[in-house]
């Protein structure tokens, strides 16, 4: 049986954290919201009493297991590249007759947003184990890898801060939280591939975009708009880095 007293043996303080992250695994309170998610993409809701079975994220109209590691993509109904969040958005618009715009504007962990968190679960939860793949075959595409890219090594804000800062090179830690190596496949993986994920220090379910708000509030940059090209372009310069590397979303997180 485990207990606290077994972290002395660790031969480090990134294995008492793993070994912390492996006594909660199997109770991993994240499968709470990923039930939700589930009867949320299900339920008839909204103005238009219809469920989201039909949304395509980019696999086709209702097809989830493979979608999360393919994501962010290019829409050609929106002609925009969307994540995860941001595409749900369209969906409970079109399909329920939510409005999106209110819902972005809508402080995390608030009415819909809540739900929207709850749905990223579930649908991440679809390719847990499947190898990232994001396309890049749209101009579209490259363009915001690119984009992602440079936004990635921007110094900026009061500190001069830059996401590579903290992200760009290996060992790195703060605290005594490891930094995964962003740009290469082992660290993007390990960062990009378990998010949204369950945050045990304050009992909450976090999506991508609230796992990157908290980025940049730290930089102390100002908070993005919800589904902005900023945030989307990130998690593909994040996501094609990760190419190969295996979604563990969602996960467990300190």
């Amino acid at each position: 049986m485990w207990t606290m007293c077994s972290f002395v043996y660790a031969q480090s303080t990134a294995d008492a954290i793993a070994q912390y992250r492996a006594m909660l695994q199997d109770g991993n309170p994240a499968d709470l919201f990923v039930d939700k998610g589930e009867l949320l993409w299900k339920a008839a809701r909204g103005p238009k009493n219809i469920s989201l079975q039909a949304c395509d994220l980019g696999l086709g109209p209702g097809i989830l297991a493979g979608a999360w590691v393919q994501l962010p993509r290019y829409f050609q109904d929106t002609q925009r590249v969307q994540d995860l969040e941001s595409r749900l958005l369209t969906c409970m618009q079109t399909l329920q007759g939510f409005d999106a715009s209110a819902i972005a504007q809508t402080p995390f962990g608030v009415g819909e947003q809540i739900n929207v968190s709850a749905l990223a679960a579930f649908v991440s939860s679809q390719s847990m184990g499947q190898a990232f793949q994001l396309p890049q075959s749209h101009p579209e595409e490259r363009r915001f890898y690119e984009l992602g890219k440079r936004l990635f090594f921007t110094r900026a804000g009061p500190y001069d801060f830059s996401c590579s800062t903290c992200h760009a090179q290996d060992a790195k830690r703060i605290r005594l939280q490891d930094l995964p190596n962003i740009t290469g496949k082992e660290g993007a993986a390990a960062g990009f591939g378990a998010w949204p994920a369950y945050r045990v220090s304050n009992g909450q379910m976090w999506s991508m975009q609230q796992r990157l708000n908290d980025c940049l509030r730290q930089q102390r940059f100002p908070y993005p708009l919800f589904g902005s090209d900023f945030t989307i372009a990130l998690g593909v310069y994040m996501g094609v880095n990760s190419k190969g590397g295996q979604s563990i979303a969602p996960a467990l997180k300190r």
